[in-house]
């Protein structure tokens, strides 16, 4: 691990790199959603809790191997936080109508994240939506190719590729390319809403 992958596993530093733009990764599940609805939120790869604001009316679980980050959550938010494997049975059980993944499968080789979203098909409700924001790789030279290059998850794919993963296990709802940036585009992700194909 090198020093800047052990630093951000750090909750301060993590959640201090994360804070100037941690809304805006979010504005596309803002815009899309009526949040006011939702019941229940599997929230995998929490961190520290960067989303769990947004869920203060629902049921909430938020999901993280790492340790650190779930104390830090469960002593700001007093909310339901399990450092484990989402692929864990005994971890995440039960049936949620939200789903959300922020940030977390472009560390994933691909055999992977097929395994863990088939995981989570399992628990989405029949009435529910998996919601994932994800780093996208650019195809031409830029800033963001990168950072998306220099980024701790070594899996940042290009869009096509994204859509081919989601699609294979959902049904799109909604497939949307953005940029997440101070003034000038650092980030290219893509957020994406689908239920579970029958």
């Amino acid at each position: 691990m090198n020093l800047t992958a052990s630093l951000l596993e750090r909750t301060i530093v993590y959640r201090m790199w994360q804070a100037p733009f941690a809304r805006k990764k979010f504005a596309p599940v803002i815009a899309n959603n009526d949040l006011r609805q939702v019941r229940r939120v599997l929230d995998v790869a929490c961190g520290p809790g960067t989303n769990a604001g947004y869920f203060a009316h629902t049921g909430y679980l938020g999901v993280d191997l790492n340790e650190r980050y779930i104390q830090d959550a469960r002593r700001r938010y007093r909310r339901d936080f399990v450092a484990a494997n989402a692929l864990d049975h005994d971890a995440v059980s039960g049936q949620f109508d939200f789903i959300l993944i922020n940030s977390f499968l472009h560390h994933l080789d691909s055999r992977e994240v097929v395994k863990i979203l088939s995981r989570l098909r399992e628990v989405l409700s029949k009435d529910g939506y998996i919601h994932i924001l994800e780093l996208v790789l650019p195809e031409h030279r830029s800033i963001a190719r990168v950072l998306a290059r220099w980024d701790r998850g070594k899996f940042a794919r290009c869009l096509s590729e994204w859509r081919t993963i989601f699609n294979q296990l959902f049904e799109p709802v909604l497939f949307l390319p953005y940029s997440v940036g101070l003034g000038t585009s650092l980030w290219n992700m893509v957020y994406f809403k689908g239920r579970a194909r029958t």
